[in-house]
Formats: structure tokens, sequence, C-alpha cells
């Protein structure tokens, strides 16, 4: 079946049915002729198994709403306890459900409030969540983040995550701005420097994405410093550092 435009598959893991963006060859040598910096970042991560959202695009918007300023770890929980407590998370059964039996599952009550205007606004057929997959990039996040809740970035994991959409590269992602830093050895990522990325790696700009997120965590052969200028905590931590190995070298040389 032909992909619909400006969309690009998730294939399922062999051994479980967990989605992974999809991408292959192609991809990868389209970013490897286009940027040299990029080409050895690529070369050291190998290929990238990044996980995709389960459900539907409403049920991305809920998950994505209640893991706003929480980690991980805390977004999971609630995530399962709104799983347990609604069975299937549909416009109709968040608007169902009270703002109390909601908020019960460890979210506040302004996450609650977004995510019933949501899905009020999905049930009444006001917000047409089935258009934005037709709509192109540009206008998906403009139509996304227009919802109460939903910030560009917010709106930008949604098309990656939840619509498989090839060509998204954030500038609101700490993530990938250390990334860009650790890869090109820049100490910060101007919005010019980031758009002339984003040129150079579209039409691709998703799989470049997974790449630096890959990058950013620091644990990649290669790729350990990140160039950014060092807060004033964490210079205060470095002299810290270095009195006591000063200190521990005298003790050793008596």
């Amino acid at each position: 079946m032909p992909r619909a435009p400006g969309t690009m598959r998730a294939k399922r893991s062999t051994t479980d049915m967990t989605r992974y963006f999809e991408y292959g060859e192609e991809e990868v040598s389209y970013l490897k002729a286009k940027d040299r910096c990029l080409a050895a970042a690529i070369d050291a991560c190998g290929h990238v198994n990044r996980e995709m959202e389960e459900g539907d695009l409403f049920s991305g918007i809920v998950h994505h709403i209640i893991g706003q300023q929480v980690s991980s770890a805390a977004q999971l929980t609630v995530w399962k306890r709104l799983q347990e407590s609604l069975g299937d998370v549909t416009p109709a059964a968040i608007c169902a459900a009270s703002a109390e039996q909601l908020q019960s599952c460890g979210t506040t009550f302004k996450k609650v409030g977004y995510i019933k205007g949501v899905a009020q606004k999905v049930e009444s057929g006001e917000f047409d969540l089935d258009a934005v997959s037709r709509m192109s990039d540009v206008d998906a996040i403009a139509a996304l983040s227009s919802l109460d809740g939903v910030g560009t970035w917010t709106a930008e994991m949604l098309l990656l995550f939840n619509l498989g959409r090839p060509d998204i590269l954030s500038f609101g992602d700490l993530a990938i701005q250390r990334g860009m830093r650790m890869v090109y050895h820049h100490r910060k990522i101007t919005r010019e420097m980031f758009e002339r990325y984003r040129r150079r790696y579209s039409p691709y700009g998703s799989v470049a994405s997974i790449y630096l997120w890959a990058i950013s965590h620091m644990d990649v052969p290669g790729y350990s410093r990140d160039y950014a200028p060092m807060t004033d905590a964490q210079k205060k931590a470095a002299r810290k550092k270095r009195s006591r190995e000063a200190a521990a070298f005298r003790v050793q040389g008596r």
C-alpha cells in the first residue's frame, strides 16, 4: 500500500509489538552525503531503534500532556493508571469521566482541564483530528498547537512519533541542540544555524533527529563532550573537583 504524502511507515519488532521509526539506507546515505560531521556520528551510532508511540493521535496528545514536566517513569505510571481507569483512552471516555477520576490517576487538575478540553473539541467535531494527518507539517503543527496544553514542541513530537513524519527537527528540543553542539563543536546553536542544518537534513530531518538524540546521551564512543559554556554552578563544581584532586596529590607526595 502506498504511503500517504509526507508520512513514513513505522516498523514492528519481530520479537514483540513495539513499533520503531522506520528508515534505511536511502535516508542514511542521503544524510551522510550532505554532512560529513553527521556522517561520522551516524557511523559511530550504527542503526538506532527509536520507539514510536502506540495508539492513535488523540491518545498521543493525552500521553504527551500528562508527560509534560514530569519524568518518563512518572508519565508511564499515570498513563497506566489512566488506561486502567478508562479502558481505551478515547474522546468519549475522557468526556464521560469526571475531573476527579482523571486527577486521581496522578496528574494535575490543570492537565486534566487541557485533556478534557481537547476531548470535548474532538468529540463535538470542533477539531478534526483526522484532517491533521492530511496536512503539511507546518499546517499540522499550527493546528495541533492551537489546542490548549499543546505547544509547538509537543506538536512536533506528535508528528514524528505518532504520525511518523519524515522531516521533523525541533529547535525547541534541548537534547537536539545538545546533540548538534556535540557533533559540530558549537558553543551555542542559534536559530540561524539551526535553520541551516534543517535545510541540509531535509527531507530526512526526523532521521537526523534520531541520531542527534542518540549522540546527546553522551554514551556514544567519541562523543562525550558538550561544548556549551559551563554554567556558574558547573564552574564552581569544577573548581571544587580540582581542589580535591590537588589536595589528594599533595597527600600522596608526602
